[in-house]
């Protein structure tokens, strides 16, 4: 998880010379103990452009601000100004309505009327797809709690237990190599999305159903490069939300035999996973892909390389705001919740525009065309290096 820097916090400082202070993370792979607050700072989402940047304003510059220190001035400005509501609450209320959703949802599912065991399985997918979509990315990102415990816990919950993956390897993939190596080719360049040896056809609509299983088998090869104590926590977590959905299922809904309780839950947990595998590869792979020796700075790998998608008001609230239409928000500024990352865009959108940087948008189904009619350029064959010229 990561932590918001203090001068964001709440009666904390913002520094008079307008650079953010953030701790260095040091994260090997591998290794057994938990990641701390400071290792999944901030910094460690900036990459090592982030390091030359604060350079570059020691050498001179430090009278006259870069685009991203005044961006973040901007932005630091209206977190400060808002309620715990609008920074957490909001967010925390989607995800506890969806929790509310699922004692109903297994009572219809134990009726004997088809609409009513239909609106069950509905009801179910949403819940899990709000729980273990926007829920996971939120807690992976510590951006539902300031407390570190409380961040620890929401962490190990929402992606092992609800998720069924291992939280550390989710931690590691998405804060310190997709976000703080966006589009950088060999680490963050969203190469771990595709499956070159799968037809068009059944990589963007048959494979994806199979992510229910697909998942809890990552974790287990991620865990082979982690210590025992932290495996077998894992293994536990992930085994107790899955049979807490299973025993529920016999108990409360009345299924009678195991099949057709497995295959309930296979379908309510693979609902949403169509639109989930396209968001990941639609928002980055077929945008500017950067060489790992000649990275852009962060406003620029970030303008370039990151696409927003169309208010959506189903994906809005199972995905979130920063996985569906504020995604260039979230890669700038990926400590905010949701609706921060919502309300911060209007601010983001025309700033950018008005320093002539791209602020890239398209619809969901233009994306889909995409990606259908250029899968063997966008999903096979390795992606061209761009290089930006003139904006270093």
């Amino acid at each position: 998880m990561q932590s918001v820097p203090e001068e964001w916090r709440e009666g904390g400082r913002w520094w008079t010379d307008g650079r953010q202070q953030h701790a260095a993370g040091r994260v090997q792979r591998g290794q057994g103990e938990p990641l701390s607050r400071r290792d999944r700072g901030a910094a460690s989402d900036r990459g090592p452009e982030g390091d030359e940047e604060t350079k570059g304003e020691k050498g001179g510059a430090t009278d006259k601000e870069t685009l991203m220190m005044e961006l973040s001035r901007l932005v630091q400005r209206t977190v400060k100004e808002s309620s715990w509501w609008e920074r957490r609450g909001v967010d925390c209320s989607i995800l506890a309505g969806a929790f509310l959703c699922l004692p109903p949802a297994f009572l219809l599912l134990g009726s004997t009327q088809p609409l009513c065991f239909a609106a069950g399985v509905l009801l179910m997918g949403v819940a899990h797809g709000v729980i273990t979509i926007k829920g996971t990315h939120l807690a992976s990102h510590g951006s539902l709690s300031e407390s570190q415990a409380w961040a620890d816990f929401w962490a190990v919950f929402f992606i092992e237990i609800c998720g069924s993956f291992t939280a550390r390897a989710g931690v590691q993939a998405h804060i310190k190599m997709h976000h703080a190596h966006t589009n950088i080719i060999g680490l963050g360049d969203s190469s771990t999305w595709k499956v070159p040896c799968l037809p068009r056809s059944i990589y963007l609509f048959v494979a994806p159903l199979a992510v229910p299983v697909i998942t809890p088998l990552v974790a287990l090869v991620e865990l082979r490069k982690h210590s025992v104590l932290h495996a077998v926590r894992t293994v536990l977590m992930v085994a107790l939300g899955f049979y807490t959905q299973y025993w529920l299922l016999l108990h409360v809904s009345g299924f009678q035999s195991p099949h057709s309780t497995l295959l309930c839950m296979m379908v309510c947990r693979a609902m949403f996973s169509l639109p989930y595998i396209h968001v990941n590869v639609f928002q980055h792979i077929g945008l500017p892909m950067f060489s790992a020796t000649q990275r852009p700075k962060r406003i620029y790998q970030m303008t370039h390389g990151v696409l927003n998608l169309p208010r959506n008001p189903l994906l809005d609230w199972i995905f979130g705001h920063s996985l569906i239409n504020c995604h260039v928000e979230h890669h700038l500024f990926p400590f905010l919740s949701d609706h921060m990352c919502l309300k911060i865009k209007p601010i983001v959108s025309s700033y950018l525009k008005e320093k002539k940087l791209p602020y890239q948008e398209d619809r969901y189904f233009s994306r889909l065309r995409v990606f259908f009619h250029r899968y063997q350029e966008l999903m096979v064959f390795a992606p061209p290096i761009t290089q930006l010229v003139g904006v270093q």
